[in-house]
């Protein structure tokens, strides 16, 4: 395995001399580079790119997983155009299942059906781009899940993290139109719900349903909207936003996680080639294979089983796709509550349905608005405005790590909302109970869960300050020179006395000095409501210890004083006459 280096390593591959009188193995495609060079210039762009350090971590796969899987949705999304056929024009089914002979169904299903059933290969490669889908939104709420308990959107990366929040927009978009094409029963259902949202956006709801669906609901025309998006509109646009997020990446360096030896000016790693460049590779292709064995043995989406779309028929237990759970979960929780108008003069009578309003178009934009503003708020927050390339562990940032777990536990208490009549018959519940709990939970989960993330990483703060100061525990009991016990502590290492102490302390702003009239609106000045928000961020987080505390530290136990450490609750001549014998 090759040593990792930096961006300022002077390192270079010598190319082996050509033995005299012998054409060297490469030659040929010396040529061939050489011709391209001089026509685009690719040695002067490729070679500071191939010498590119990326660090190593295993959390930084995430993104990987995520360009992998979306890879993997164009290959099998392309075989999958071949046989589709993206219209609701009605049909007699005359393929191979049984069941469905002779029934009339849109050529949309009757299609999904063939590709099933009669196409060789059709159903791995329909059942691959289900779990690709699955995987590319996965690995991307994954990984902005690390960036955000890391701080890595933090300047000069906040353009890229509203990309990658864009890229994970669009992903869903993207799932939920490919989920909706087959046009069968459940997929149906699912369109209905979005023509629910559409509706319930006061005054201009129907005539966003109008433009959608190209009249009432379901129309005729809707999965071929959807197909043009599904597979051009959407994935151009995914495609256009993954170049910007990873020639940003190129452009800002790729962060790292503290340790010794690096800085915010450099970056400890591999380089793309050969290192890096033969991992993504070989991580690519076991991307791939995982999801080729889930496509041929775990069953997803199994269409045949609920039958052709009818407006008038629901299925009982529907679950949508794993990540519109949440969404659906506030639907289910949300009380009834609308608005009637009675007509008055030219207007009509109209209905404003809050209970869809609110958790589907509310919820969602709440989510997306308050991940997109975060990175500027904490910025205002803090006055942190240098750039940052070395990551924080959560527990060095308590309040952004509580916000973060308060909103996945949100999210959960949602998700399992969202499947409320499955849990209800699983456990032999009452359904009303559960959405009751659900209800009472989406308020006290997230307030307890940002109580008990904060106290954890405040505990690990005092912890890791305690192993600088005394080091960390050897297990042994030591007898002093005056007669009391003590457990021998032992001095960490100096890697982890760097990685503990390493980060810069961080200080709330002070408000600005002077009449509140006379400096209004003036660059720079901070308020007094801003520096109280921003001692409040900052006011339990632990002090790292000083120089003089740490040098204090280590000569504690040189005048045998061990008193921080006797043995509480001990009894001492207990103890002595234990020793004499």
């Amino acid at each position: 395995m090759a040593e990792p280096t930096t961006t300022t390593g002077t390192a270079t591959d010598a190319a082996p001399a050509a033995t005299a009188g012998k054409p060297h193995p490469l030659a040929p495609a010396a040529g061939i580079a050489n011709w391209v060079d001089q026509r685009l210039g690719a040695a002067k762009l490729g070679k500071s790119f191939v010498r590119k350090i990326f660090p190593d971590h295993w959390s930084f796969l995430l993104g990987e997983i995520a360009l992998y899987s979306f890879i993997i949705l164009l290959l099998t999304g392309v075989f999958l155009t071949l046989w589709f056929k993206p219209t609701m024009g009605e049909v007699i089914y005359d393929g191979s299942y049984q069941f469905y002979r002779g029934l009339h169904m849109s050529e949309a299903y009757a299609s999904t059906l063939d590709i099933s059933f009669d196409i060789r290969g059709g159903l791995l490669m329909r059942q691959m781009h289900h779990w690709a889908a699955m995987l590319f939104i996965g690995a991307m709420t994954a990984h902005m899940l690390r960036i955000f308990f890391t701080g890595a959107f933090r300047k000069p990366r906040e353009v890229n993290w509203l990309i990658g929040l864009a890229l994970l927009m669009l992903g869903i978009v993207e799932g939920f139109a490919g989920y909706s094409l087959p046009d069968d029963l459940l997929s149906g259902t699912g369109l209905r719900i979005a023509d629910g949202l559409m509706r319930s956006v006061p005054i201009v709801g129907t005539w966003v349903e109008v433009l959608i669906f190209g009249g009432e609901y379901p129309g005729d025309i809707i999965i071929t909207r959807f197909y043009m998006a599904h597979i051009l509109l959407v994935p151009g646009i995914i495609l256009g936003l993954i170049a910007a997020h990873l020639a940003l990446v190129v452009y800002h360096k790729h962060t790292q996680f503290p340790g010794p030896g690096r800085t915010e000016r450099n970056v400890v790693g591999y380089p793309v080639f050969p290192v890096y460049a033969a991992k993504a590779g070989g991580f690519f292709f076991i991307v791939f294979g995982v999801t080729a064995l889930m496509g041929a043995f775990l069953q997803i989406n199994p269409l045949w089983t609920y039958g052709p779309y009818n407006p008038a028929e629901v299925t009982a237990g529907s679950q949508p796709d794993w990540y519109m759970g949440f969404a659906e979960g506030a639907l289910r929780i949300m009380p009834g509550w609308e608005t009637h108008f009675a007509g008055w003069g030219f207007l009509p009578p109209a209905t404003w349905s809050w209970n869809v309003l609110i958790p589907g178009v509310g919820g969602l934009g709440i989510l997306f608005v308050v991940l997109g503003v975060y990175p500027f708020v904490e910025q205002w927050v803090t006055g942190d405005k240098r750039d940052h390339n070395v990551l924080q562990y959560p527990w060095q940032a308590p309040n952004r790590t509580a916000f973060g777990v308060a909103g996945m536990t949100a999210y959960g208490i949602l998700w399992m909302a969202g499947g409320n009549d499955i849990l209800a018959i699983m456990f032999n519940l009452s359904l009303n109970f559960l959405t009751e709990l659900f209800r009472v939970l989406i308020f006290v989960g997230p307030v307890v869960a940002f109580i008990v993330t904060k106290r954890i990483c405040l505990g690990i703060q005092r912890r890791n300050v305690e192993r600088v100061l005394h080091g960390s525990e050897s297990g042994l009991m030591e007898r002093s020179p005056s007669g009391e016990y003590h457990e021998a502590h032992v001095p960490i290492s100096e890697d982890e006395a760097y990685l503990l102490t390493g980060s810069d302390e961080e200080h709330p702003v002070a408000a600005t000095n002077g009449d509140a009239r006379e400096l209004k609106g003036k660059k720079g000045v901070v308020s007094k409501r801003r520096a109280l928000v921003s001692r409040w961020y900052y006011a339990d987080n632990v002090p790292k210890p000083t120089a003089e505390e740490i040098e204090e530290a280590h000569h504690h136990g040189d005048h045998g004083d061990h008193d921080d450490h006797g043995v509480e609750g001990g009894d001492h001549n207990e103890l002595e006459s234990s020793d004499r014998h």
